[in-house]
């Protein structure tokens, strides 16, 4: 089993950036992939960017793609979500998840999730 805590969210204007943290509990926290989704009212939770048990191993939804980046510590037990170029549209609540699977990081059922932290972004 594994906790994880989101941080970092808040309000934003359009075009600035905001970083967002996730710390896991345990011991194994290098042996998960780490992923972000979200989800806007009224709207289905959609992935949003991944991190593999290695750096070597990345993915981004088109619509983040060039603007977020994810990236691990896993000394520090924490995964993060560097948000830069912020619009409207990326409003919603930002769920940090753990996989401990082997398939595509974009697909694959994720058995962990935070409580999410909300991100506004005002036009």
């Amino acid at each position: 089993q594994v906790q994880l805590v989101e941080s970092g969210g808040g309000l934003v204007q359009a075009g600035g950036s905001l970083r967002l943290s996730c710390a896991a509990s345990g011991r194994t926290f290098s042996s998960y992939a780490m992923a972000w989704f979200r989800q806007a009212p009224g709207k289905e939770r959609e992935f949003v960017a991944a991190i593999g048990r290695t750096r070597w191993y990345t993915s981004y939804a088109d619509s983040v793609k060039g603007r977020f980046t994810v990236s691990r510590d896993n000394a520090k037990n924490t995964v993060y979500l560097e948000m830069n170029s912020l619009k409207p549209e990326d409003t919603a609540v930002y769920y940090c998840a753990a996989s401990g699977g082997t398939q595509d990081l974009a697909t694959r059922k994720y058995d962990y999730w935070g409580q999410g932290t909300q991100v506004t972004v005002s036009s």
